[in-house]
This record gives structure tokens, sequence and C-alpha cells, in this order.
């Protein structure tokens, strides 16, 4: 028998970073970087219903007039104060493979599964920005090389997590594990996502990670790359779910809606936005079919505006395409969140998309 299909999961794309949901200086909130604002932002999702969130890190800014990203709360820390602070919402961090060892990691990791009833997760990035790393002297690998480090990576935290005390060894070409000992282990396994959209990307996700998450350049593209990565996993007998970021903004009419983000279009900081596009064609993805305009409303996600109706009807047919869940872009992130649990929520019930 066919067991019925899990609902959608309701995410946030925390504004852990200055100027998240657009490199423009059309604001229409106070910046809502700060941990404070973080936490009220985290208390008003769990108590919505939405099911999860997730952090951008970040070492340094983009420069222009925004230095988009420029300020920023570091992910495993962010994560222990929210952990704590909520109940249950599960919650995860991002982290750099060149930057940590994965025995600090699996060790930072349990901590915060105890420290949270095993509502932690990590969201494991191979490495793009090449200034923020030049910064630190460090030279990324190709990128072929950076999944292949990344792979090694998961199966060292795996290993320490589910393997007996001292008997986990491993070897490979940037780690080795020898009686690998790292005590408490997680009280349930992490969930592991990554982001890559390359084919190394893809194919290192589906054999490596729980969740993928995906840039996509349009609402209509987005099954058929939903597809592929699932078709990928299931030829390796493992399932991997799947999560995209739109920009969601909704007003009383689809007119209203666009004006604004017509507004933040018009104020893009050009130069700010060019350099985080550029930074991500340096680092080898495939964004061919990305703008500058999308890049400047959510960092290149899909927007997904309209009414209320218009954005629960979009929403629907992201579910119905596959997808498992949104890590949604706001423009008031407390504000919008309130409002979604009053305006969107009941929507989405009604048309079978969450419980």
């Amino acid at each position: 028998m066919e067991t019925a299909r899990e609902f959608l999961k309701l995410g946030l794309f925390m504004p852990n970073c200055s100027y998240l949901s657009a490199i423009s200086t059309y604001r229409t909130v106070p910046d809502e970087w700060p941990y404070s604002t973080n936490k009220a932002i985290a208390l008003a999702a769990e108590a919505a219903g939405f099911d999860m969130l997730f952090p951008v890190s970040r070492w340094r800014g983009f420069g222009g007039e925004t230095n988009y990203m420029g300020i920023s709360l570091e992910t495993t820390t962010w994560a222990a104060g929210l952990l704590e602070a909520t109940s249950r919402i599960n919650i995860f961090s991002t982290v750099h493979v060149p930057l940590f060892h994965p025995a600090v990691v699996a060790k930072m990791g349990a901590t915060l599964d105890h420290l949270s009833g095993g509502r932690w997760g990590i969201n494991i990035v191979s490495g793009w920005s090449g200034a923020e790393f030049d910064m630190m002297g460090i030279e990324l690998d190709e990128h072929a090389e950076r999944y292949a480090r990344t792979a090694a990576f998961i199966e060292v935290l795996r290993g320490l997590w589910s393997e007996p005390p001292g008997s986990f060894n491993y070897e490979s070409k940037w780690y080795t594990i020898k009686g690998g000992y790292s005590i408490p282990q997680p009280t349930v396994q992490p969930q592991i996502v990554n982001a890559g959209s390359s084919e190394d990307g893809r194919n290192m996700t589906a054999r490596h990670c729980d969740w993928s998450f995906l840039s996509t350049p349009s609402l209509e593209a987005t099954p058929d790359i939903v597809r592929d990565i699932k078709s990928r996993a299931s030829a390796l007998n493992r399932r991997v779910r799947t999560a995209t970021f739109p920009y969601v903004l909704w007003r009383d009419t689809e007119e209203e809606a666009r004006a604004e983000i017509t507004r933040m279009i018009e104020c893009k900081d050009r130069v700010a936005a060019q350099n985080w596009m550029d930074e991500f064609n340096i680092g080898g993805e495939s964004f061919d079919q990305f703008t500058l305009d999308m890049f400047t409303v959510g960092a290149g996600a899909i927007h997904v505006v309209g009414t209320k109706e218009q954005v629960a009807d979009k929403l629907a047919f992201l579910y119905d395409g596959g997808l498992d869940g949104v890590l949604i872009i706001m423009q008031d992130y407390l504000g919008d969140t309130q409002r979604f649990a009053r305006d969107i929520i009941p929507l989405l019930r009604e048309r079978g998309v969450v419980a």
C-alpha cells in the first residue's frame, strides 16, 4: 500500500545577515539581522507552525552601498541560542567545509542535538566565495574536488555520530581518523543538507545528503529540477528531500505586490548585486538563467508574489511538483511571519499542502 505523502515543510531562510531580504537600499523595516530580532522571528515562526529555520553563513560582505551580508551572526552559536529559546522547531547551522575539521563539527553538532532534544540539522557548504577564503589564506579546491572533499566530510560526521566509540577509522586525501571517538553521539541522526546545483553537487547530494537545497530559475522550472535530484537518489536506493527558497510577498492586489518588488529593484545596490552574482559564477555553479534582478530580490530566490490566494496557489504548485519544503524569504520577517500564519496557512490547509 502506498503511504500518504508528507505535507510541505514550512521554513524560513533567516535574516542572520544584514540586508538578507534584498540587495537594495529600499526598506520598510529596520534591518533584522540582530539576534534579538532573529529570536523574535523564531518564536513567531514556531507559534505559526513553521517546521524549520535555516541560516546563511558569511565571513565578509559584498561591497557596494549596502555591503550586502557584511554583518552576520555565526550559525552554530546562533543555532544554540535559538534552540534554547524554542521548543519544537528544527534549526540548522551552515558550515563551510574548508574552515572546519569534521571531528570538531561532529562534537558541536552532537552538543546542539542534546541541547535541543534532536532538533538540530546541518547545511554543509563546499565553498564558493573566493574572496572570503582568500581573506583567510585558504585556497579553494578545484570544483569537482570540493564535492569529493564534502563527501569525505560527511562520511566522517556520520561515522563519528554512529560507530562505536573508538572503532571508527577513516582515511582520505583530506581527513585521517584513527580510532575515532566522539561522545556523546546525537540522540537522532542530524539531517544533512547541501545546496550544490552542478552535476558534481547534485551527485554528491544524492549519494550523501538528506535534503537538497535547490536554486531554481523559475516557478515553472522547479518540478523538473526536483525530479532530477530525486531520480539520482532513487538510483542509489536513497531518498533525498528537496527544498527551495521562494521570496514570498503578498498584498491585497497583484499590482500592489508587484509594485513593491519593483521598488526594491529600482533601488538595487548594483555593485553588491553584481559582486554576489559574479561570486556564484566564479564558484563554478550554473546560474546562467538567473538575472541581476532575481539576485537583487532574495539573492536568487524565485519570486512568489501576488495576492494571498495567488501565493497559496504558487506554493501549492511547488508542492504538487514534488517539492518537500520551502525556506521562505520575506520583506518584513517578523511582521510577515505573523501575517503568513493568518493569511496564507489557512489557504494552504484548504489546498491540502500543510496539516
